[in-house]
């Protein structure tokens, strides 16, 4: 993380959040307590009762081990502002939902789930109810499970305990589900075939910074009944590249 901020004695509070928030923000999260308050110079409890009212706005988010992430209110936000930049990352992601016609996203990892920070819709008559800030679950959507397969063994295991069903292709044990990791790890892109939502089948890639850790996910999300799964992975290769194009943004 980065180097301690100077705190001088007339700081408010409103500066002191953000910089606890700034803190977050720095690569290589979730970062635990002592972390954050030694990159902001401010003591343990003041930035524990910030991080504790941050969390409860949904601007921060705790992994459940002591560790905190970027919330979705607070990719919402980043991506509210940025949404009226033509960024290099913009111009990617809509290039390849020219080439393959389908809905993309980008979503970036917080804790154990990930925020949706950009979406470029199908012309489709069809919508996706996906939307920016929206929280999408690790091991049952294509980009998440992009994520898992990337994890250390130990922080991956810890994260594969008590799977929920969301639908009944959901896979909730965690040998089937490791079994079908190792697969994306080989492959290099994930798969949802209507495990998060019926009718939704989804592909993605992803995103991994330079020590080869996930960051986040792209993925094209399609309408099963419109298009076949076949039709789908031939655009795995596309996908995979624009991954490794967009991933140093991202990280």
């Amino acid at each position: 993380m980065q180097q301690p901020m100077t705190s001088g004695a007339t700081e408010g509070s409103a500066l002191r959040t953000l910089r606890v928030l700034e803190a977050v923000a720095q690569p290589g999260g979730p970062h635990r307590l002592g972390e954050i308050a030694a990159a902001t110079g401010i003591n343990k409890p003041s930035t524990h009762r910030i991080l504790s009212g941050l969390t409860g706005a949904g601007y921060v988010v705790g992994d459940g081990d002591g560790a905190y992430g970027l919330g979705s209110r607070a990719y919402a936000l980043s991506a509210t502002i940025a949404s009226g930049e033509d960024t290099g990352g913009d111009a990617v992601l809509r290039r390849l939902q020219a080439e393959v016609d389908q809905t993309v996203h980008v979503a970036l990892r917080s804790g154990d789930h990930a925020i949706y920070v950009r979406k470029v819709d199908s012309a489709g008559p069809y919508r996706m109810a996906s939307r920016i800030g929206g929280v999408l679950p690790l091991h049952c959507t294509a980009i998440g499970k992009a994520i898992l397969a990337h994890l250390p063994d130990g922080e991956r295991t810890a994260l594969l305990r008590n799977l929920t069903a969301r639908t009944e292709r959901t896979l909730t044990e965690p040998a089937d589900l490791e079994r079908e990791l190792s697969r994306v790890r080989a492959d290099g892109y994930a798969l949802d075939d209507e495990e998060n939502e019926r009718t939704i089948r989804c592909m993605a890639a992803p995103l991994l910074d330079r020590e080869g850790r996930p960051v986040g996910g792209v993925s094209i999300s399609t309408i099963t009944f419109q298009t076949p799964k076949e039709s789908l992975l031939e655009h795995s290769a596309r996908l995979v590249d624009t991954a490794a194009l967009l991933a140093p943004l991202y990280t």
